[in-house]
């Protein structure tokens, strides 16, 4: 298969849209083969069902909205070359997400990101605690309770962002996308019992680092 200009630019537009209502109900097999046979509205159906996880994951992991969108649109752009030799041995999710882990993965190397990043950023406007701009309604009356939760956030924001990229990574199939340990470690290439141990280290160190809160 070879890249279309304008489906191109609907993929890498489709970041900052968000998922977009589907016609038709259709299952993934049904789009994957109308999109290997050439149809192109079927591929963008297709990006339209997965594009909110995909984003989701890579700016859980990444920890950069800007990354996020690159490994969004790098990975849908390897998945339509390589459509054509997609063989349903396994589901479209796990071949889609392990497309997203390896690249994520790539890019932490080359990044050689292994600590903690700020959770302030410089803007325009100064000074801008990441952090704070996330709504949390839950504290609105009570000052204490918010000042906890912020704190709390600002202690699992730290220890995720402190995660090996396979920790990250499997945190964040398991408890943000609902993948299956089994589903997981398919994903990632690896055992079920490998992904549940790397779960289990993810988990330890969050409880750690929240035993003084919780």
């Amino acid at each position: 298969m070879t890249i279309n200009p304008p489906l191109a630019q609907a993929v890498v537009a489709a970041g900052s849209r968000g998922s977009l209502a589907i016609g038709s109900p259709m299952d993934d097999e049904a789009l994957i083969r109308a999109a290997q046979a050439g149809d192109h509205d079927a591929f963008e159906r297709l990006v339209r069902q997965y594009d909110r996880g995909v984003l989701r994951i890579a700016m859980n992991v990444l920890r950069s909205e800007d990354d996020a969108h690159d490994i969004y649109q790098e990975a849908f752009l390897r998945v339509y070359r390589n459509l054509g030799t997609f063989r349903f041995d396994c589901s479209f999710q796990t071949w889609l997400y392990r497309i997203v882990n390896n690249l994520c993965v790539d890019f932490l190397r080359r990044r050689r990101v292994r600590r903690t990043e700020p959770a302030t950023i410089e803007s325009e406007d100064g000074t801008v605690d990441r952090l704070a701009s996330v709504p949390d309604s839950r504290g609105e009356s009570d000052p204490q309770r918010s000042l906890l939760s912020r704190e709390v956030g600002e202690r699992i924001q730290t220890v995720l962002a402190g995660l090996t990229a396979r920790e990250r990574m499997v945190f964040e199939l398991r408890h943000f996308e609902g993948l299956r340990l089994k589903q997981i470690g398919a994903t990632l290439g690896t055992t079920e019992e490998a992904a549940k141990n790397c779960l289990f280290r993810a988990t330890r160190k969050l409880r750690s680092a929240l035993g003084g809160l919780l």
